[in-house]
This record gives C-alpha cells, structure tokens and sequence, in this order.
C-alpha cells in the first residue's frame, strides 16, 4: 500500500458507529467501527481505532517499515476497541505519532490507549507493542502541522464527555472528519461549519434520521449524535463538494441503508453513504509511488 506525494484519498476501514455489527445483513456497508485513512502529501494520517483498523493494520503488513499518524476523536469504546488489535503497532522499525485531547477527568490518550489493555480487560499491556508510539495531547482549537504542508485543524464537537473534529488541508484542497456530534435545534454548529467550510469532502456523524432522532417517545435527543438531514444541512452552508454519511446506527441494515443513499443523493447531489472498503480520490496521484513517510521527517505539534 503506498503513498505518493501528489495523492489525497480517504479511504474508508471502519463506518459503524456504537458496536461492531458484522452479519448478512451489513454486508454491503459493512459492521467495523470507525477508522478512516487518509492518504495525503506522501503521509498516512489514521482517524480513529475502531475495529476497522485491525483491518487496516493487516492490510498493512506486506509494506513495513510503515509509518503514520494516529488522530483520536475521543475514547469511547467504539473508537479505540480495534488498538490493541493493530498488528503494525507491535512490530519493531514501524513509528506511529498518536494524537488525542486531554479527557475532561484528565486522563490523556495515552493513558486511557493503555488502561483499556490492563488485565483482567487485555492479555498484554500497551508496553508490550514494539513500535515506536509518540504520544501528543491535542489542543483544541490549534492546529497540527505535519511535514511542510499538511495542517491539521481541529475543533470541539458536541458529544456526551467531549469528542474532536479534525480537517485536513493540503495543497489548497481539504478533508474534515466530523464525528462523534450532535446538532442543535436551533443553529448550525460554527464548530462543524468551521470543519467543513469548502471542503473537499466532509465525513459526517449521521448515525439517524430525523425521524429516529426526533420521535416521541424514544427519541435519540441527547445521545450524542446527528442525522443525515441535518449533515445536508450543514454541506449546503458550508460549500461542500462531497458529502459522506458516516457511523451508521447498527440496527441499520444494508436495505435501510440503501433508502437513506437515495434520498441523501436527492437532497445533496454529490451525498452518498460510507462504505467498508471504499475509497474517495480527493486529488488523484500522478507523481511517482514511494513507501511514505520517509524516516527523517518530523512531527510538528503547534500549540
């Protein structure tokens, strides 16, 4: 799996939001949760560990030494159950820089990646992986430079113990991962509008419909998340070219899912749903292949 310089493409490992849903049903859209890669200027930058990154991590056995960067929305159970299952993160030679904000009891992501394998929960510590892992805190609200022209924005989202959204800006063109958020009744997000102002492709926490969301009673208020009517609504503000419904609801079935696909294109031409296995060509490569990133490069952390 290379990279190559001139390449900006997301690629989509995990879009299951809550718990992984494997089963006949989930076939087509797929039951791992969250882990999105984005392949961008010659780096790997990695969204969340969701179990669709022990897919990643296998995918990525046959091109070691591998490097990349790690970004944690936050540490609930659905986007950090696939770490200790990275298998790249055991092998020696490979560097991972790993991003995440400091919890509001405190903890960091690094302590809360390592207590979630202590026994009797996990058979071997954090220690135990071989790679070289370089922890950063991340401040919210400032921004993360990675090489030369990678810049990374970042911004609070609305999310039951605190959840970051991240953009990614390259060479003009951007990519904002927007998940775990919930809307407000009365106003656009300006965290959210700020994510995904102009981009190139907005990654969206749908995980209902407004009928789910606002039903009474039953309703899905306060949970934590949005609905693909409100990410349309966000899109159309914010100037979005393509718009991805992310972190389906795990009793969405493929057929579910298959209706909120029509009428998200109807409302939002250039909408469509995340699917396992996918990938989106934000800039397509043209320049020549290399296993990316090269060693002697360097994380910046602003802030």
């Amino acid at each position: 799996m290379v990279i190559m310089r001139d390449q900006f493409t997301v690629n989509f490992w995990g879009v299951r939001g809550s718990i992984a849903s494997p089963g006949l049903h989930t076939v087509k859209y797929g039951g791992n949760t969250p882990c999105v890669e984005m392949c961008v200027g010659g780096e790997r930058l990695i969204f969340d560990g969701g179990t669709g990154i022990r897919v990643l991590g296998q995918a990525l056995l046959s091109h070691m030494p591998v490097e990349g960067h790690i970004f944690f929305t936050h540490s609930h159970w659905d986007h950090i159950q696939g770490f200790p299952f990275f298998t790249p993160a055991f092998v020696p030679g490979n560097r991972f820089q790993i991003y995440g904000a400091i919890a509001p009891n405190g903890a960091t992501i690094q302590q809360r990646l390592h207590d979630q394998m202590l026994h009797p929960n996990f058979p071997v510590p954090l220690q135990v992986m071989g790679a070289d892992l370089a922890f950063h805190d991340v401040k919210i609200g400032k921004a993360i430079e990675i090489g030369s022209e990678i810049v990374v924005e970042t911004a609070l989202l609305n999310h039951p113990g605190q959840a970051v959204g991240y953009r990614v800006n390259w060479r003009g063109h951007s990519a904002a991962y927007v998940t775990d958020t919930e809307h407000f009744s009365d106003r656009l997000d300006e965290n959210v509008l700020f994510l995904a102002r102009n981009a190139d492709v907005l990654i969206y926490d749908a995980a209902y419909t407004d009928a789910e969301y606002y039903a009474e009673p039953g309703g899905k208020k306060g949970w934590g998340h949005s609905t693909w009517q409100e990410a349309v609504k966000v899109a159309i503000a914010a100037g979005v070219k393509t718009l991805v419904i992310f972190h389906h609801d795990p009793l969405h079935d493929d057929d579910f899912l298959d209706d909120v696909a029509v009428q998200v294109a109807q409302a939002f031409p250039g909408g469509q749903l995340a699917r396992e296995g996918h990938s989106l060509q934000v800039v397509s490569p043209t320049a020549k292949a290399v296993l990316a990133p090269s060693r002697s490069k360097r994380t910046k952390v602003k802030g």
